[in-house]
């Protein structure tokens, strides 16, 4: 018998911001994104292609004021497809970590899907845009992130001199830390692991 997938599917319309996105954690890494930012839509393709997780998402934006709204709102609706989800946690690992070497560069990612949203996000770059995205607002995202999936996530920067490879770095150990802490853990039969018994 095959186990259900978890899903989730959630429109965000605002004023500022229209996303609409669908998520499937046991996916196999495809994803559809469009966003009006090119390296932004490469880094949620690699977010999905390095989770396991199919990710389509949709985003429009009010770009003539700055990218933050779009950039910001994004993470706000994939943190709560993963909320949504993950329910009531049941059965997960909860906890990931993983450290990604891009080449020259090397970054470090820790979350806890503890309930408890929480964001230390420690990378520097040098330039103020990668492609057409603004760097100042890869923080941003991660701190949405945890925000709506009630979270804490840490992402730091061990060492690396080129800024595309430290941004991606950071995404892909952000995926790959983030498939651990959302894997069943067949020795907790639908436990929560937690001593106060929900997350």
């Amino acid at each position: 018998m095959t186990a259900r997938k978890r899903t989730a599917r959630l429109t965000r319309d605002t004023k500022e911001t229209r996303i609409a996105g669908r998520l499937v954690i046991e996916g196999s890494g495809e994803s559809k994104i469009a966003t009006p930012i090119g390296f932004f839509t490469h880094m949620l393709e690699t977010l999905a292609k390095h989770g396991a997780f199919d990710l389509d998402l949709a985003a429009e934006g009010d770009l003539h004021i700055d990218q933050h709204h779009t950039v910001e709102d994004t993470g706000l609706v994939i943190g709560a497809l993963f909320s949504e989800a993950l329910g009531d946690k049941r059965g997960i690992v909860r906890a990931g970590h993983f450290a990604f070497p891009m080449d020259e560069t090397l970054v470090e990612a820790a979350i806890d899907l503890s309930g408890r949203p929480a964001a230390v996000i420690k990378l520097p770059t040098k330039r103020r845009a990668v492609g057409e995205l603004d760097a100042d607002l890869v923080p941003e995202f991660f701190h949405a992130f945890a925000e709506k999936a009630r979270a804490a996530v840490h992402v730091q920067l061990r060492y690396g001199g080129n800024d595309h490879h430290r941004i991606e770095a950071a995404f892909k150990a952000f995926a790959r830390a983030l498939r651990m802490a959302c894997a069943l853990d067949p020795q907790r039969a639908g436990k929560v692991a937690s001593t106060k018994g929900s997350l």
